[in-house]
């Protein structure tokens, strides 16, 4: 009979203490980075800085109070997770979180994002006020975010007179993060404007005889004027009538937005702004304004393209339905009688 030897005695129960502590330690170490943990950093930027190693990472994040410790995650990073790169950016954690979590937001570059919703007919002062007053951004507020929307370079090809990005910055919304500067965004949106107004738009334009900004500064009114989707096709044919009979666009927003360029817009319009002597005002000049006087969406600028095929040449507010839809006519005599509705029905509303 072979008898075993003291040392294989010994060895076997060690390698087997190893291993149970092995397995041991392992459970331990997958259970630590599947526990949530609470945290006060939550609503909190923490910003990975480019180039940063994985000790560094996970450091930051426990010096912020995100990761409880952080050596059992960089552990788990190196030995069951290797390969697995983190992203740099600028991140939000929420409370509780298990560091499993963290660790997968920071390798799929999930970063703090924000939303910024340029609505349908703002005009550069809306945008202006919506830009100097952003939240959530790294960048201090702009002494004049109006000289924001001054880089006509962006639209130089489309409208080489601009003055402004006037009805270039198209309504929509936007993502941003921390270290998204307003500059970025006024950019964004002019790219985005770039891909609405298709090459097939501005064929369509030179079409019929308008150039990009005639076809813009059109649609910015039909923009401000229609409240129903239906009508601006309408309203854009009462335009194009006007527009080749030689008559005045009379044209509200254009006088509220000459009020405002000259910074005497007072909430409504008066006799003195449909008085006032300037080129936005459609209601003493012919043809249409210099430039666009809000910011169109896809449907006003397709409709500004593409009229509908009727014979009206006035528009007026049906007092009878509270969606905000005309009353279009053919003649003075109707349009007469239609205004006269809608200013009895405004003094009914006094009394």
């Amino acid at each position: 009979m072979r008898l075993r030897s003291p040392v294989t005695k010994i060895v076997i129960p060690s390698l087997a203490l190893v291993v149970a502590v092995a397995a041991g330690f392992g459970l331990w170490l997958r259970r630590e980075v599947r526990r949530p943990h609470a945290h006060a950093a939550a609503g909190q930027v923490v910003t990975i800085e480019p180039g940063a190693g994985t000790g560094a990472i996970i450091s930051r994040l426990h010096r912020a109070g995100i990761l409880a410790r952080g050596w059992p995650t960089e552990l788990w990073l190196k030995t069951v997770a290797r390969g697995r790169s983190l992203k740099a950016g600028d991140y939000e954690f929420k409370s509780p979180i298990a560091p499993l979590a963290v660790i997968d937001k920071l390798v799929r570059g999930e970063v703090a994002t924000r939303h910024l919703t340029i609505p349908e007919g703002y005009n550069q002062f809306d945008i202006a006020r919506l830009l100097a007053g952003l939240q959530g951004v790294r960048e201090p507020p702009p002494e004049d975010a109006l000289a924001l929307l001054k880089k006509t370079a962006l639209v130089a090809d489309l409208d080489p007179g601009a003055a402004t990005l006037e009805g270039y910055l198209f309504p929509d919304t936007y993502e941003y993060t921390p270290a998204t500067t307003r500059e970025q965004l006024v950019e964004a949106m002019v790219r985005r404007f770039r891909r609405v107004y298709t090459p097939e738009m501005q064929g369509r334009a030179a079409e019929l005889g308008m150039t990009t900004r005639q076809a813009v500064t059109l649609a910015s009114l039909i923009e401000e004027e229609a409240k129903v989707d239906a009508e601006r096709e309408l309203i854009s044919q009462v335009y194009h009538r006007r527009l080749k009979l030689g008559m005045a666009l009379a044209c509200d927003p254009t006088v509220i937005y000459a009020a405002l360029l000259a910074g005497r817009y007072r909430g409504k319009i008066y006799r003195s702004d449909l008085d006032y002597d300037s080129p936005y005002n459609t209601y003493r000049r012919a043809g249409l304004p210099p430039g666009p006087i809000a910011s169109p969406g896809r449907r006003s600028l397709a409709a500004a393209l593409r009229p509908a095929e009727t014979e009206y040449l006035y528009f007026v507010v049906d007092p009878s339905r509270p969606d905000g839809s005309h009353i279009f006519t053919t003649n003075p005599a109707d349009h007469g009688r239609a205004v006269a509705a809608l200013r009895q029905w405004e003094r009914d509303q006094k009394q």
